[in-house]
């Protein structure tokens, strides 16, 4: 009876205390023409390691509430612990009452140069630079959960994106890149800094009415859900007016273009017409998908 109550507890200690993070690392290493060396498996066993059992909030997640992301790293080349590699990180979150989640968050990351040695202590410090491995992670964990805060919430991811600014700016005394205002329009920092400025508030607002107003209604009135979706995605107007194809647009819709596509093609009919240019006008990386929605 006595080990039971202890087993118990420890299930119950599990459930309570899990961390934010339910991620899959998948390290890609063919183009080094050594793919099959154990330091990459080291490397993908590690980092899934890390990034699922470091706490990185204050709240608790019971195991349903962790959200599902995943991080695919292609390294192009390695000599010793030098790696140069791209990484590709995506994460999603539950629509309410139905089987389906809704992508949140996908930023295709090319500049990824870091160092490792194998079974190296992987820690984070949320107010110092590590590594730039730490810190390039650590910073698309936030990203993550900045985003799946901001769908549950208006504006509940600032505190996440903060942290990532945080990261950011701790990192620019590496000399890699991505950290710093000259590395260019379509880098961590100016994703981070344009994401916190007014200039694009309604970026963040869309992507509260887009989830909480519009999918997550879906199931109980998917003509209202759908109309909702569209008076979102509409708003993202004044973003295009004021700054025209600007990175953090193009990130949003990197993530959620083939969702609108199919949203905007199928269910109840709504006029649609209004949307459908808008896209045109403040996505035209995507016109391909636009032209592919029935209306």
């Amino acid at each position: 009876m006595r080990k039971l109550i202890v087993l118990l507890v420890l299930f119950i200690t599990s459930i309570s205390f899990s961390q934010e993070l339910n991620c899959t690392v998948t390290v890609v290493a063919q183009q080094t023409g050594n793919d099959n060396n154990v330091v990459f498996k080291t490397l993908e066993k590690q980092l899934t390691e890390f990034i699922n059992n470091t706490k990185w909030t204050n709240k608790t997640f019971s195991q349903q509430e962790r959200i599902i992301s995943n991080m695919v790293i292609n390294v192009t080349n390695y000599d010793n612990d030098n790696f140069s590699a791209t990484i590709q990180v995506a994460s999603s979150r539950p629509v309410f009452n139905s089987t389906y989640s809704s992508p949140t968050y996908f930023f295709n990351d090319k500049n990824f140069n870091f160092k490792y040695l194998e079974f190296q202590n992987l820690v984070y410090n949320e107010i110092q630079f590590e590594s730039n491995l730490i810190s390039v992670l650590s910073f698309h964990v936030y990203m993550i959960l900045g985003m799946d805060a901001d769908s549950f919430t208006l504006n509940g991811g600032l505190d996440y994106f903060k942290q990532a600014q945080t990261i950011s700016n701790y990192s620019q005394q590496l000399s890699g890149q991505g950290w710093k205002l000259e590395d260019g329009l379509q880098s961590r920092f100016a994703f981070i800094d344009n994401l916190l400025s007014p200039t694009f508030k309604e970026v963040r607002a869309t992507m509260y009415n887009y989830h909480r107003d519009g999918l997550d209604i879906m199931n109980e009135d998917p003509k209202k859900g759908k109309a909702q979706i569209i008076s979102a995605i509409t708003a993202l107007q004044k973003v295009h007016s004021r700054r025209p194809n600007s990175f953090v647009m193009r990130v949003f819709f990197d993530t959620k273009a083939n969702e609108v596509m199919d949203i905007l093609s199928g269910g109840p009919s709504v006029n649609i017409t209004e949307a459908v240019d808008a896209l045109n006008r403040i996505a035209p990386m995507h016109s391909q998908k636009w032209r592919n929605i029935k209306f």
